[in-house]
C-alpha cells in the first residue's frame, strides 16, 4: 500500500485469530448466537498439522457443535491406548470403556488437515466470516470494547478490523502472549519431535486396531497412530539435544531412532514411508501468565501447550474455546461480569492442565513406567487413570479422587525408588573411594 494511503477499516463484533480447532469452535458458537464473527487464518485449508489422536471427551463437544457424524466419517475408531508391559503380548491396553466417569467409550484418530478444514468450514456454515490467507500483523487494544487489528492478505492487500472482542486462537504462534511478553516457557520440559507416515505398518488385532500405541526409548517416547486408508503416523518425542546428533539424511535418522525400540520397529520394519517424507518440529511446553483481559481472551495453544504424550491438545483447545465463547457472550452483554468469568475460566483450564501435567512431566521416569507397565485397579485407581486418558480431568469428583489416590501411590513408590537410588549411589561412591585408597568400607563389610 502506498505511503499515506488510508487503510480501509471494517467493523465486527468478534475477531477470532486462527482457524484451528479452538478458533473454529469459538467462531461457530458465537456466530450461532448472532454475533458478527470474523475468523482470520493465515494459511489455507487443508494445511498440515500434527496431533492426530483425539480423546473421548471430545465427542460431547462434537455433538454440541453438530459435527459428530462428520468426525466419524473422517476418523479411525479408537477404543483405547496401549503402553508397553512385561506380559506375554508385550503391552497393556487401557480401554476407554473402563472409565469410571461419564466419558464416551471411544474416540477417533484423524488426519488433522481434513479435521481442521471440516471445522473451519463448519464455522463458516454457522455464519462466521471465515477468511483464509489473512494474517494478523498487529493488535491494538484501544479500550475494553474496542480493538484494532491490522491484517495482511496473501494477495498483498492490507486492511483493519475494529472489533468489540478478540479471541486469540493463533496456536503456538501465541500472538498476544508473545507480543505482550507474558508467555513463559517451561525450562524443565523441552522436547522435539521427528515423525513420518507409513503404509503397511502392523496394527493391533481385533477391536484394538485403531488404538494409539506408546513406547519408550532412551531419549523420550514414541507413538504409533492408525489413520484412515491404512496409514500409520509414527514418530518420536525426545530432548532437543538428541535431534542435534543427527547427521546425513533425516529419513535415516528417523529409521535409526525407531529401531531403538524393538517392539515398535517390528511393527514398522516392512512398512513404506510415504513420500520418503520426514518432519521435525519443536514441542517445548509453555503457558501464559494470564488468559485474558478487557476485550480479549486466549484459547488453545495460544494460552498453553503441553507435551502431546496423552493427546490432550485438541480436547483442551476445544473445551477451552467452548467455555470462552460463553465468557465472550456474557462479557458483551454484561461487561461487569467479564473479569470474574475470565478468572473462573482460567482456573478451570489450569486445573485440567495440572492434572494432565502430573502424568506428562513424570512419564519418562522409572516410577511412572512401572505403574503403566503393571497397573493395578485397587480402589479403581487404574480406571481413574483410564478416565484421565479419556480426557475426564475437569468436573468428575469420582475421577479426581482416584487420580489423587494414584498420586499418593506414585509418591510412595518415588520415595522408595529415591532411597534405593540413594543407597546405590552411596555404594558406588564408597566403591570408588575404596579403589582410590586401596582399603575397605563399612558397606563392603556388610
Amino acid at each position: 500500500m502506498a505511503d499515506g494511503e488510508r487503510i480501509p477499516t471494517q467493523q465486527c463484533d468478534v475477531v477470532v485469530i486462527g482457524g484451528g480447532p479452538a478458533g473454529s469452535t469459538a467462531a461457530a458458537l458465537l456466530a450461532r448466537r448472532g454475533y458478527h464473527v470474523v475468523v482470520l487464518e493465515k494459511d489455507r485449508h487443508p494445511r498440515f498439522h500434527i496431533g492426530e489422536s483425539l480423546l473421548p471427551m471430545n465427542l460431547p463437544i462434537f455433538e454440541r457443535l453438530g459435527v459428530l457424524e462428520k468426525v466419524r466419517d473422517l476418523g479411525v475408531y479408537k477404543a483405547g491406548a496401549d503402553f508397553e508391559a512385561d506380559n506375554e503380548r508385550g503391552y497393556n491396553t487401557f480401554a476407554f470403556a473402563r472409565a469410571i466417569g461419564h466419558s464416551p467409550p471411544h474416540a477417533y484418530q484423524v488426519w488433522r488437515q481434513d479435521f481442521d478444514a471440516m471445522l473451519f468450514q463448519h464455522a463458516r456454515q454457522a455464519g462466521a466470516d471465515a477468511r483464509e490467507g489473512h494474517e494478523v500483523r498487529e493488535v491494538t487494544h484501544v479500550g475494553p470494547r474496542e480493538s484494532i487489528l491490522r491484517v495482511a492478505t496473501k494477495a498483498g492487500e492490507e486492511y483493519q478490523l475494529q472489533a468489540r472482542y478478540v479471541v486469540d486462537a493463533s496456536g503456538r504462534d501465541a500472538l498476544l502472549a508473545s507480543r505482550g511478553k507474558f508467555r513463559l516457557k517451561n525450562p524443565e520440559h523441552q522436547s522435539a519431535a521427528i515423525f513420518g507416515h507409513y503404509r503397511g505398518a502392523q496394527t493391533r488385532p481385533g477391536e484394538d486396531a485403531g488404538n494409539i500405541s506408546i513406547y519408550r526409548f532412551a531419549h523420550g517416547w514414541m507413538w504409533m497412530i492408525p489413520l484412515p486408508d491404512g496409514v500409520m503416523s509414527v514418530g518420536a518425542v525426545c530432548r532437543p539435544d538428541y535431534l542435534k546428533q543427527r547427521r546425513g539424511r533425516t529419513v535415516d535418522f528417523l529409521r535409526e531412532t525407531l529401531k531403538q525400540n524393538a517392539a515398535l520397529w517390528e511393527r514398522v520394519e516392512q512398512a513404506e514411508l510415504i513420500g520418503n517424507e520426514v518432519r521435525v518440529t519443536g514441542n517445548y511446553s509453555y503457558e501464559s501468565q494470564r488468559m485474558g483481559g478487557p476485550g480479549w481472551v486466549l484459547v488453545g495453544d495460544a494460552f498453553a501447550f503441553l507435551d502431546p504424550v496423552f493427546s490432550s491438545g485438541v480436547y483442551l483447545a476445544m473445551s477451552g474455546a467452548e467455555q470462552a465463547a460463553e465468557v465472550v457472550d456474557r462479557a458483551l452483554r454484561e461487561p461487569a461480569t467479564e473479569a470474574a468469568l475470565q478468572r473462573r475460566l482460567e482456573r478451570r483450564q489450569r486445573r485440567g492442565m495440572r492434572r494432565f501435567g502430573f502424568f506428562i512431566y513424570r512419564f519418562n521416569g522409572p516410577v511412572m513406567q512401572q505403574l503403566f507397565r503393571s497397573p493395578r485397579n485397587t480402589f479403581q485407581i487404574e480406571q481413574g487413570v483410564v478416565s484421565m486418558l479419556a480426557g475426564d480431568v475437569f468436573d468428575s469428583f469420582k475421577v479426581w479422587t482416584r487420580i489423587l489416590a494414584f498420586r499418593l501411590v506414585y509418591d510412595v513408590l518415588a520415595l522408595c525408588h529415591w532411597r534405593r537410588w540413594s543407597d546405590e549411589r552411596k555404594y558406588r561412591l564408597a566403591q570408588a573411594r575404596t579403589r582410590f585408597t586401596g582399603g575397605t568400607t563399612p558397606l563392603d563389610k556388610e
